[in-house]
């Protein structure tokens, strides 16, 4: 069951969030996500609608494991190819058809799954005023599942744009979207970006 479109209140003061659209989740990139070129239209969408008010976050990868706290090491150890010293560039950088709206569109890093793993996020957001964050991007189950949890956490409204995320797992993202719907009433909204447009007008 999702959200009915009377179930949706207007969307304002808000800012969209578009999560890890990086090369690296591309098409032939280390950590490929397959749909990502199915959702990039509908993301690119958005963010021309809404580009003065849209944040791009870029997940940044170590320069070496060591650079990383606690559990952090074993992981890029394991995915010692993601670490800067191997990766070329480009891999991290936004897809070309999103990079394209840098500026007047934002871009921060952030060395954690959590957009506001970057402490300085939560602070642009509070001191513009911005009560809601909309949210897209990559990958459903993990970077995007870990932004949502911090939103909630710090009193953001959070909408998502259901048909604006991709993961590498099918089972994941619908195991998220229902217990998006079931468990986060009243504080996450999921709406089409069709929708979205409807509601949020600025």
């Amino acid at each position: 069951m999702r959200n009915s479109a009377s179930d949706v209140a207007e969307i304002r003061d808000a800012v969209h969030l578009c999560i890890d659209m990086q090369n690296i989740f591309a098409p032939g990139g280390l950590w490929a996500t397959p749909w990502m070129e199915r959702v990039l239209p509908t993301i690119a969408s958005i963010v021309l609608r809404f580009q003065i008010r849209t944040i791009f976050t870029r997940f940044i990868t170590p320069e070496d494991p060591e650079d990383r706290p606690g559990q952090w090491q074993h992981y890029f150890h394991r995915w010692h190819q993601a670490t800067r010293k191997h990766l070329p560039p480009s891999a991290l950088d936004l897809v070309p058809v999103l990079s394209r709206f840098v500026p007047p569109a934002a871009v921060i890093d952030k060395p954690a799954y959590s957009a506001f793993s970057n402490p300085g996020l939560a602070g642009l957001l509070i001191e513009k005023k911005v009560g809601t964050v909309v949210i897209s991007g990559a990958e459903t189950d993990v970077c995007v599942l870990s932004t949502v949890l911090s939103a909630v956490d710090l009193g953001f409204r959070v909408v998502i744009v259901e048909d604006a995320l991709c993961s590498s797992s099918d089972v994941g993202h619908d195991a998220l979207m229902t217990m998006y719907r079931t468990r986060f009433h009243g504080q996450v909204d999921l709406v089409t970006a069709e929708e979205l447009a409807e509601f949020w007008r600025e």
